[in-house]
């Protein structure tokens, strides 16, 4: 039986899931570290995803040492890892990450990358294989649900890659990290959503100290 498609991300109170866009250079540079622009950034993103950085799931997952905070947050990100078989994302998200994983990229899944650039498989350590795919969204899916097998496939994002499946109801369900932070700009999660096409079914919230994470199925008007 094939698994659900879903997405999970963190969201600031006033519906952003990131600071404005500043080039990805800039923010992985040694050089772009003076930059005010990016520091405002690293301070914004840092302040959106604190509720994950202290938790132990996390903590092992990019082999930052033992230790770590364990309960309902960090059963989330454990669990929410442990049942994605694949991932599909956008070619942006895809640049970031390149520049940003370690080594042993956090995925250890097949990744699918919506991409109109060509290029071979790259394998990294520990079982992650990003694929490049040159012929939509539907295809990437196709590809991702292939090598996921029984489990689940995840759209990883950006958000204009997650509002494309979401607006192609390709989604079955999503989860939403709220964390307790005003951005007052940068980049939506539902900009351009067809409101008259998405429907939303509350499954559960589960609030905690560092956010409250809300579960919907999607379903067609």
């Amino acid at each position: 039986m094939a698994g659900k498609v879903f997405f999970s991300v963190s969201m600031s109170l006033d519906g952003f899931m990131a600071p404005e866009a500043v080039p990805v250079e800039d923010v992985f540079s040694p050089e772009g570290q003076n930059d005010p622009r990016v520091q405002r950034w690293m301070m914004k993103w840092s302040e959106l995803q604190a509720w994950a950085f202290p938790q132990r799931f996390f903590r092992e997952n990019l082999k930052l040492g033992e230790g770590g905070e364990e309960g309902l947050d960090n059963d989330i990100a454990r669990a929410t890892h442990e049942r994605t078989g694949a991932s599909v994302m956008g070619k942006r998200l895809f640049d970031a990450g390149e520049l940003a994983w370690p080594e042993e990229a956090p995925f250890h899944t097949p990744v699918f990358v919506v991409t109109h650039t060509r290029r071979e498989p790259w394998e990294r350590p520990g079982g992650t294989i990003f694929h490049f795919v040159n012929d939509g969204i539907e295809a990437a899916l196709d590809r991702a649900r292939e090598a996921a097998g029984d489990r689940d496939v995840r759209i990883a994002g950006g958000a204009e890659t997650i509002l494309e499946y979401l607006n192609a109801g390709l989604i079955d369900e999503f989860s939403i990290a709220l964390s307790p932070v005003l951005f007052g700009s940068g980049i939506r999660l539902f900009e351009g959503v067809d409101a008259g096409r998405v429907a939303l079914v509350p499954i559960r919230a589960e609030p905690t100290q560092w956010a409250t994470h809300l579960t919907y199925a999607v379903r067609e008007r």
